[in-house]
């Protein structure tokens, strides 16, 4: 009789003898995991939540720049909101809510994952177009071609995910193999198109026009060192937007590294993972991670935007309750 109440207490269902047996850790691990998950999730979503309630309400830094930065941002948030709840309930091997809830969460990993990619070009190329073309930026780059852009990326990634879901979403149970299960396998061709539309392509278009940004970074600053002495007021304001630029493109460039380091191990076991079972038993740590990676850039914004730092007092203390904070100065 205790072997069978032990037996029922390990399953998912325990009315049922098809069900899924529940991933056994013991007390202290799975209180320390909760809690670490809890705190991260809380912090995703606060801080991207300060990120996209800064750049929508303020009217000064509706740049083109800081919508790119928006919608990552949203993304970010989506992730501690939606998806790392969701990745503790897969973790303790136990789906409770459902078919349709378990497709919908496949569908936005893969979207949010491909609109961070998505971001991720699209900020290199606005740094591009900032420092390597500067005359033209700011007639090639408006704010309404930037939204334009960020909507098709949206789009793409939302098309992107229903095809790499579409068997599953028709036949939900098809990789099951017990009652309580939420589990997703791509084939080898699917897995290829991935690889190349959200991290092989995106990753050369990003090293190639980053290598470009710094090589004319590089020359733009020896030219300012070799003329600084003789700089009228004119070209010293020149000068000033420059190092602004470059320090924009800096900063930027340091979020597209980070997401590198926290997508790369992901992707290296996706690789691995082709045909192999080496994707079930091992992908939650380099799943987590890349979803770790949605605090960081908020994090790097602190350190890095003084403006951030200004709408978070602004924000905290509840000076944008007051009429016309939208037009405060945090520059």
């Amino acid at each position: 009789m205790n072997m069978e109440a032990l037996e029922e207490a390990e399953l998912c269902f325990s009315q049922l003898n098809t069900s899924c047996r529940k991933t056994m850790n013991s007390h202290w691990v799975a209180t320390l995991l909760f809690s670490l998950l809890c705190c991260i999730t809380v912090v995703i979503v606060v801080l991207n939540l300060l990120v996209i309630i800064s750049i929508s309400h303020f009217r000064q830094l509706h740049t083109s720049t800081n919508l790119l930065l928006l919608s990552l941002a949203v993304a970010d948030f989506l992730v501690g909101f939606l998806q790392m709840p969701s990745e503790f309930l897969l973790f303790q091997g136990c789906w409770i809510h459902g078919d349709f809830i378990c497709g919908v969460n496949y569908f936005f990993g893969y979207l949010i994952v491909s609109v961070s990619v998505g971001n991720m070009v699209l900020i290199s190329i606005d740094r591009y177009m900032a420092i390597c073309d500067p005359m033209f930026y700011s007639t090639k780059v408006t704010l309404r071609r930037v939204q334009l852009c960020i909507c098709l990326c949206w789009i793409f990634s939302a098309v992107h995910s229903t095809w790499i879901l579409r068997d599953f979403l028709k036949q939900q149970h098809l990789y099951d193999f017990c009652y309580g299960e939420c589990l997703f396998v791509s084939n080898f061709a699917e897995e290829i198109v991935d690889l190349v539309v959200t991290f092989l392509g995106p990753i050369l278009v990003i090293i190639l026009l980053y290598l470009r940004v710094f090589v004319v970074a590089v020359s733009q600053a020896r030219a300012m060192r070799s003329h600084i002495a003789a700089v009228t007021l004119q070209r010293s304001e020149t000068v000033k937007a420059k190092r602004s630029e470059m320090k924009a493109a800096r900063t930027l460039g340091v979020v597209v590294v980070v997401f590198l380091l926290c997508s790369c191990p992901y992707y290296c076991v996706a690789i691995a993972a082709v045909n192999n079972s080496i994707w079930e038993s091992s992908a939650a740590i380099e799943i987590w991670l890349l979803y770790f990676n949605s605090c960081l850039n908020p994090v790097i914004y602190v350190f890095f935007y003084p403006w951030f730092r200004k709408s978070i007092k602004h924000i905290i203390t509840l000076q944008i309750l007051q009429p016309g904070s939208s037009e405060a100065s945090l520059m």
